[in-house]
C-alpha cells in the first residue's frame, strides 16, 4: 500500500485526520539546499542525524576498494526511469533487445529492457485496486456469513486461519469503508468554502487571535468556514500564515485529500475487481508467473520515481539532489504497487524476477495488515535468502509497535518468534532531522522486529514530470538504507545479506533520549561511513574484494 497515513494536522471539531499523508504527498517545498540534502551529512561535524554518505565512499577508496555496479531492484508503483535525475543510473538488460517484441533472453518476459510491471497487461495498467481487507470480505463472506448458517458454521471450523483473517479484515473494512466516506465529504465541503475562508479572512494573517475576531458572513456556508479557520488556526502548519499564501496552501492540501479519498470509494468496494479484465491472469493461481507488460511508469509512479532517486538519483541542471548509492547502484524498476494494497502473488513474482535478472538488493516501501498469499511471499523470501539477496522493508506508517500490529510481508512467521525465519531482510523505520523527536511520529517500532532507522521525514527526491519534491514516510527511510547496503555490496561484493545487516546494526549512531533506543535492534540512526569500517573489519580480511568471510565472532553471533 503506497498511500500510508493521513497526519499532520487535526480537526477534531470534525474527528477527522486532515492535510498531508506522512507518505506519499509532499511537504512545503523550501529552496534550501542544505535540507535537500540533510539525510547525507555526518553526525559527528553536524549533529544531525543523516548518514555520512560521502565520507563512507572516503573511507572505503581510502582501503584501495574498487567499486563495482549492484543493480537494485524497486518493487513500487512504478519508475519514470527518462528522468533526467535518473535517466543514467536506470538498470537495462543486457541480454533483451528493445523494443523488438521479442522475449531475447528466455526468462518469460517480452522487451523487459528496464524491469517489469506484473500490474498491467494487455488491456493496460492498473491504478486503483482494493484494499486486501475488501478482497478478503468478499471472498470470504459468502463461505463465512452466507444463507446456510449450518455451513457457515462448518466452514468456520474447518478453516480457522482464514475465519481469524476474515474476522480481523471484516471489522478493519467496516470501520475504513465509514472513514472514507466521511473523509470524502468532509474535504469536498473544506474544498467548497475556501473562498468563504478567504473571504472571512478579509486579508489578515491566519492566527487564533485573527480568527476569534471574527463574526460569521452573511452567506450559509459561512458559518462551516469559520468552524474550519478555528480548527486551522491552531496547526503550526498554517498559523501564522497570509491570507494569499493559507488560500494557495488550503487549496494544495484539498487537492491532495481528495486525489486520496476519492479512490477509496473503489478501494473498499465489494464489488470492483479490476484484475481480471486489465490484468488478465488467473489470480488464484499463484504459481503462474508470466504475465504482466513492461510499462515501467504506469499511471501514477510519484511514489516509486521518489524511492528511486533515493537511492540512485544523480544530480542534474539545478539540482543538487543525489541518492545515497549514486555512485554505484543502478535501478531495476518493477512495478508491483498500485493505488491500494499490493497483491501476495505479485509481490512474490516481483522479488524471483528481480532475483533471477540480477538484482542484489530489494528496496519494499510498502505492507499491508493482512496477507492471504503469506506463504508464497514468504516462500519468494527464502528464495532471496537462497540466492544471497538483501530485502529492505518500510516498518510502516502507523505509529505502532510492529509485534502487536503486524505488517506483511514480515521476515517472522509468528510474532513470539525469537528470531526472523530468513536472515536476509532489513526493516527499517524513519528518524528526522530533530534530535529531540528523533524518531518519526508515524514510524512504527519495536525492539526486536525493526533493525535499524534511517532518515525519512522531508526527504527530497525526483518525481514524475522531471520534477522534484519532499515526501515522508517509513518508504523514504527504506532506500536510504538500501543505498547504504549498495554501498557496502559496491566495494565489498561477497558481503552476505545478514552481514550487511550486522553492519548497520552495530554501527548506528545511538540515541537514548525520548526512548529512542527501544524502538529497534540498533537504538539509533544508520551511519554509513561506520557500517563500512564495521564490515572491512570484521568481514574482510584485505587481500582483494573476492575474499570476503564472516569472522569467528559473526559466525557465533549469527548462530544465537
Amino acid at each position: 500500500m503506497k498511500k500510508v497515513l493521513l497526519a499532520a494536522v487535526f480537526l477534531t471539531g470534525f474527528n477527522l485526520a486532515f492535510a498531508q499523508e506522512a507518505m506519499g504527498k509532499s511537504v512545503d517545498p523550501k529552496e534550501d539546499k542544505d535540507l535537500m540534502t540533510w539525510y547525507h551529512k555526518d553526525f559527528a561535524t553536524s549533529k544531525v542525524y543523516g548518514v555520512n554518505t560521502e565520507n563512507a565512499y572516503k573511507y572505503l577508496e581510502s582501503k584501495g576498494l574498487k567499486p563495482t555496479t549492484v543493480v537494485v531492484g524497486v518493487l513500487d508503483s512504478g519508475v519514470q526511469v527518462d528522468h533526467p535525475g535518473l535517466i543514467k543510473n536506470i538498470w537495462s538488460n543486457p541480454n533483451e533487445v528493445p523494443n523488438n517484441g521479442k522475449d531475447d533472453d528466455g526468462n518469460g518476459y517480452i522487451d523487459d529492457v528496464h524491469g517489469w510491471n506484473f500490474i498491467g497487461g494487455k488491456n493496460g495498467d492498473i491504478d486503483v485496486d482494493n484494499m486486501e481487507v475488501t478482497r478478503v470480505v468478499a471472498k470470504y463472506k459468502p463461505i463465512f456469513e452466507g444463507d446456510d448458517s449450518t455451513k457457515n458454521k462448518a466452514n468456520q471450523a474447518s478453516m480457522p486461519e482464514e475465519f481469524a483473517m476474515y474476522m480481523k479484515s471484516k471489522e478493519m473494512f467496516s470501520k475504513k469503508s465509514v472513514e472514507g466516506r466521511q473523509g470524502l465529504k468532509t474535504f469536498t465541503m473544506i474544498k467548497e468554502v475556501i473562498p468563504n475562508m478567504v473571504k472571512l479572512l478579509a486579508g489578515k494573517s491566519l492566527t487564533p487571535e485573527n480568527v476569534s475576531a471574527i463574526k460569521n458572513g452573511k452567506e450559509q456556508k459561512d458559518a462551516f468556514a469559520l468552524t474550519v479557520l478555528q480548527q486551522i488556526s491552531q496547526s503550526p502548519d498554517y498559523q501564522g500564515m497570509s491570507s494569499a499564501d493559507f488560500e494557495k496552501k488550503i487549496s494544495k492540501d484539498m487537492k491532495d485529500a481528495l486525489e486520496d479519498y476519492i479512490p477509496k470509494a473503489k478501494q473498499y468496494d465489494l464489488n470492483f475487481d479490476p484484475r481480471a479484465e486489465i490484468v488478465g491472469d488467473n489470480y488464484e493461481d499463484y504459481s503462474q508467473r508470466n504475465y504482466g507488460n513492461n510499462h515501467y511508469e504506469g499511471p501514477d509512479a510519484k511514489h516509486g520515481t521518489h524511492v528511486a532517486g533515493i537511492i540512485a538519483g544523480l544530480p542534474q541542471g539545478k539540482e543538487v539532489q543525489y541518492g545515497v548509492a549514486s555512485k554505484v547502484a543502478k535501478i531495476m524498476a518493477v512495478r508491483t504497487v498500485p493505488n491500494g494494497d499490493e497483491r501476495d502473488k505479485d509481490v512474490a513474482n516481483a522479488i524471483r524476477y528481480a532475483v533471477d535478472n540480477g538484482a542484489k538488493i530489494l528496496n519494499m516501501s510498502f505492507g499491508k495488515p493482512v496477507s492471504p498469499g503469506k506463504n508464497v511471499v514468504w516462500d519468494a523470501f527464502k528464495y532471496a535468502e537462497d540466492k544471497g539477496v538483501l530485502l529492505v522493508k518500510a516498518a510502516g506508517n502507523e505509529n505502532e509497535d510492529v509485534a502487536e500490529h503486524l505488517a506483511y510481508p514480515t521476515n517472522f512467521k509468528n510474532v513470539t518468534d525469537e528470531k526472523p525465519f530468513v536472515n536476509n531482510v532489513l526493516v527499517v523505520g524513519a528518524s528526522t532531522n530533530q534530535n529531540n523527536e528523533l524518531r518519526a511520529s508515524f514510524s512504527n517500532f519495536n525492539k526486536k522486529m525493526v533493525n535499524v532507522f534511517a532518515p525519512g521525514q522531508e526527504i527530497y527526491s525526483t518525481v514524475p514530470h522531471n520534477k522534484y519534491e519532499y515526501l515522508q514516510g517509513t518508504s523514504m527511510a527504506s532506500p536510504v538504507a538500501a543505498g547504504a547496503a549498495a554501498i557496502l555490496l559496491s566495494y565489498m561484493p561477497n558481503l552476505k545479506p545478514h552481514q550487511i545487516i550486522e553492519a548497520l546494526v552495530k554501527s548506528s549512531n545511538s540515541n537514548t533520549e525520548n526512548q529512542f533506543s527501544d524502538f529497534s535492534q540498533a537504538g539509533g540512526v544508520i551511519d554509513v561511513k561506520k557500517a563500512a569500517e564495521y564490515a572491512y573489519q570484521n568481514f574482510y580480511n584485505g587481500k582483494s574484494n573476492s575474499s570476503v568471510k564472516p569472522s569467528k565472532s559473526v559466525k557465533k553471533t549469527v548462530k544465537k
